[in-house]
Order: C-alpha cells, then structure tokens, then sequence
C-alpha cells in the first residue's frame, strides 16, 4: 500500500514525522513524501529539510494520504493544485487522514462538510467556515467517509496507530508502537489547553510570536 505524505514549506516537522514513524514499521506500507516540486523543503523555523520524492501529481491515486499541518497550510488552503489533489486522492483513497493543521485543508477541498473534526486547539475556530463542527477530541474518526482528523502535533502517533489498526490489526498497532518505544510519561501534566495555567499560556503566546 502507498502512503502520500505532503510537504510543503513551513511544515511541522513531529506531524508529518510522527505518523512516518508509525506506518514504516509495517512492512506492505511504503511511504513517499510528495509536494509541489522534487527536492528539499524546510519546516516552519526552517531548521530541519526533508526530501521530497515525487511531486503531486506523480502519486495521484495513493492508498493512504496523512496531511501534516504547521503554518505553511494557510496558503495550501487556497492553492487549487493542492485541493485538487486531495480530492482526487481521497477518490480512491482507503483512508484520507490529516495532523494538526492539515485538517484545514481537507476542509478547504470541500472534505469535512458536515462532519466532526479536529486541530490544534489555538485553530479549532478554523474548521466551522469550513463546513466541519470543531471538537478537541484527539483523533477523530469517520469511517464510513474514510476521514480522520487528528489535532495538534503529537496526536499524530495516535492516529497512526490507529490508522495500522484499522489496516491489519490490533497486534500490527501494538508491535509498531512496542518497536517505536511509545509510552508516554511526560514529566509534565500540560499537553492540552484546559491543563495550562495563565503563566504557562503567557509562554506559548511569547514563543510562538518569536517563531512567527
């Protein structure tokens, strides 16, 4: 099976990375990150480049699409190239799946009419213009329409995981998250909006303008 993995300038790295981890642990899984052009892309602090291997329309018909997100989607949203090939992806696709901000363009392809979904929380207010009822849910699933969301960053390994699930079973999942270590312990109790206080949402606010 063929899974597309787009990328685009001002990508965030742990969306699309993540869910690579996960699905190249199975071995019928073979990934391709795809993009306007061949060639190197940065993501969004431009620390870290990632090849693309194929462009676009060289993987027109992929059997799994996992659409990272980061700043870079903004522009995507109203790029007809890209909205053109999710939904000619998601024609034939067997799961269209999105990571953070990613959703934000399935939404913008006309994907997420009507149906539940998620982002990162700083976002969520994004998905209703689209045609999509927000919710802060990790990962959201609709199966009978092939579509999952998931929201920001890390809850793109959960989502993984459960994609392979839903290819092979319950035993695939596990033994990809047993071979990647993935057991999360933080030493913090802060990975979701309700859980931070003011001192900690003042950072967030600080670092991310740096970034911008």
């Amino acid at each position: 099976m063929q899974v597309a993995i787009p990328l685009f300038p001002r990508f965030t790295a742990l969306d699309a990375i993540g869910p690579y981890e996960v699905l190249q642990r199975i071995p019928d899984l073979d990934i391709t990150f795809i993009g306007h052009e061949r060639g190197e892309v940065r993501s969004e602090n431009g620390f870290l480049g990632i090849v693309r291997d194929a462009t676009f329309e060289e993987l027109p018909h992929p059997d799994i699409v996992v659409f990272p997100g980061g700043v870079g989607t903004r522009p995507l949203m109203t790029d007809e190239r890209v909205l053109e090939w999710v939904r000619t992806a998601h024609a034939t696709s067997r799961y269209t799946t999105s990571v953070c901000t990613g959703s934000l363009v399935l939404g913008a392809a006309g994907l997420l009419q009507g149906l539940t979904a998620t982002t990162h929380w700083s976002v969520l207010s994004m998905l209703e213009p689209l045609g999509a009822t927000a919710t802060g849910t990790r990962v959201v699933e609709h199966l009978p329409q092939r579509i999952i969301t998931a929201a920001g960053v890390s809850s793109g390994i959960d989502m993984a995981l459960r994609l392979v699930e839903l290819l092979h079973d319950a035993t695939a999942a596990r033994a990809s998250q047993l071979m990647i270590e993935y057991d999360p312990q933080p030493p913090f109790d802060c990975g979701a909006l309700e859980k931070a206080d003011d001192a900690v949402m003042a950072r967030v606010v600080e670092y991310a303008q740096y970034r911008q």
